[in-house]
């Protein structure tokens, strides 16, 4: 190829780059509201309450990004999607931003042309069995049926892991989580696997759940994390630095009760007063104003205030922050630098 065509192709590569990455915050606000393609309902991380209205861990970060860039942390149109029909939405265009549990994986981040901007949960896959099975270790369940949804990570986990321990398993394939839960209460399966963070959601909503145990071994790495198109950079920045924001704020000790007062500084951290807009221009650098982050800050809470209120020690889900505390306190959180 010759050195004109070379640099025509880059250039219009370039332009059609831009228009994509331009594309999905236009359009969400001439919309004026967000699509968030969001789990069918997991207790704790996305599920509608009695009246209605989402709520959960992975429900509070959609309604942080509207906020920051709407104003509103209510206007998010949130979309139910399975396991198979997650990426192939996301792909077409169907929502804005996926925020479902879903794992960051090579294959998914390349070949599914979808950009992981972050991971909001480091979580591991396990199992979960009934404890009058008399089963305390994974490595006991040579010859027992597995409940597993398809189009997960989980199988390929599920099948190492019990090949490498030279047992065997019959697999029960569910389309999802809650067809798997109605299977395993209804012991078609003796197992169920998925994250570990899953299984706690599901459990909680047992009318039993102390007869349910969970296996204590870990036997993948599965960061879940938010996910846009290839070629949405502007948007990906966007979805990126509000997940960062929330983050970063539990690490300063910015919450949802003294964001506003902070906003009012400047204070004597140089690293809160470029967060919250009263110094420097990050806002601008992204599209938005300087309140952006105070306004998502403002409407859910910081990572930990959200982690606690959804999904923490305290709530029926019973999560430990473990790999999810912040790196100060020994976890894995932790937000690049706003400078």
């Amino acid at each position: 190829m010759n050195k004109k065509v070379f640099l025509g192709a880059l250039t219009v590569a370039g332009l059609a780059a831009g228009a994509a990455a331009a594309a999905t915050i236009d359009d969400v606000k001439a919309r004026g509201t967000l699509k968030c393609g969001s789990n069918e309902g997991l207790a704790g991380f996305a599920a509608p309450d009695a009246n209605g209205v989402w709520q959960g861990f992975d429900v509070s970060l959609c309604r942080a990004i509207a906020a920051a860039v709407l104003g509103d942390a209510q206007a998010v149109e949130f979309v139910p999607l399975t396991s198979q029909t997650r990426f192939t939405a996301l792909a077409a265009g169907e929502v804005d931003v996926l925020v479902r549990n879903s794992t960051w994986t090579f294959s998914r981040d390349t070949d599914l042309k979808l950009d992981f901007v972050g991971a909001n949960y480091y979580d591991g896959q396990g199992f979960m069995v009934r404890t009058d099975i008399g089963v305390s270790s994974a490595k006991e369940l040579d010859g027992t049926t597995v409940c597993i949804q398809t189009g997960t990570t989980t199988e390929l986990n599920l099948a190492d892991f019990f090949r490498t321990n030279n047992i065997s398993y019959e697999p029960v394939p569910v389309a999802t989580n809650a067809e798997g839960q109605q299977q395993y209460l209804a012991g078609a399966c003796d197992v169920y696997t998925t994250d570990v963070s899953g299984l706690a959601a599901t459990r909680a909503t047992f009318e039993n759940a102390s007869e349910h145990v969970i296996l204590p071994e870990i036997v993948s790495k599965e960061p879940l994390g938010p996910a846009v198109r290839h070629g949405d950079n502007d948007w990906g920045d966007i979805v990126r630095w509000t997940l960062n924001a929330l983050i970063a704020a539990e690490e300063y000790g910015v919450t949802s009760a003294n964001v506003m007062e902070l906003a009012a500084g400047p204070t004597a951290n140089p690293e809160i007063n470029r967060l919250l807009g009263t110094e420097g221009e990050l806002g601008a650098m992204i599209g938005l104003d300087k309140d952006w982050a105070v306004r998502a800050i403002a409407a859910v809470g910081n990572y930990g205030e959200v982690f606690e209120r959804n999904i923490g020690e305290a709530t029926p889900v019973g999560l430990a922050r473990g790999l999810n505390a912040q790196w100060t306190e020994g976890g894995l959180l932790y937000a690049p630098p706003f400078r």
